[in-house]
């Protein structure tokens, strides 16, 4: 078999080092990054990843951060793995519950509306009513354009706007103008 050899391109630039070969990622991102990668050096060389105390301080720290000031620049190279593992670790946990709980919001919110559907006051009736069909999901109430785009040759449009034309000429009233006197023309005189 012959090994495969890949000769570089002159018209392609190489990164200076890995860290220009990355791509732009929000701290987030990189965090993530960062945890799936310790965790796989870890479960290559079977080596417990066991944060201490300080490392756990050091992680709600940087969340913090993080959380409170998406726009701040993070240096994560100075932290250590086990920092950045749980870092990551609370990051996804983070996510998940925040779209669990939004789920269950939107449940509650929705089986409120229908509770409120029985309501004898009609106006709440109606409210609940309307509120419900602009759940996304039921849509009862969002406008739809339809754009059709037809395909027609010169002489198909001049017939078309020819057969209008004649159409809107047959719907014409034939009027004689006159001039009317002004009341007020008829007082000076």
């Amino acid at each position: 078999m012959t090994p495969l050899v890949s000769l570089p391109q002159s018209d392609v630039p190489l990164p200076l080092n890995a860290t220009d070969a990355m791509p732009e990622m929000t701290d987030f991102e990189e965090i993530q990054m960062r945890g799936r990668t310790v965790k796989l050096i870890a479960d290559l060389t079977d080596t417990p990843i066991e944060p201490t105390e300080e490392h756990r301080d050091q992680a709600v720290q940087l969340a913090n951060e993080v959380i409170t000031n998406p726009e701040t620049q993070l240096n994560l190279n100075q932290y250590p793995n086990e920092t950045m593992a749980y870092l990551a670790g609370m990051v996804s946990m983070y996510q998940a519950d925040l779209v669990k709980e939004l789920a269950d919001y939107k449940r509650f919110v929705v089986n409120k509306l229908v509770k409120e559907c029985d309501h004898p006051d009609a106006k709440i009736r109606l409210g609940a009513i309307k509120a419900l069909g602009e759940v996304d999901g039921v849509d009862a109430f969002k406008k739809r354009t339809e754009v059709t785009h037809k395909q027609q040759s010169m002489e198909e449009v001049e017939k078309e706007l020819l057969e209008t034309l004649e159409r809107l000429e047959k719907r014409t009233i034939n009027v004689q103008s006159r001039v009317i006197p002004n009341d007020s023309d008829a007082i000076d005189a």
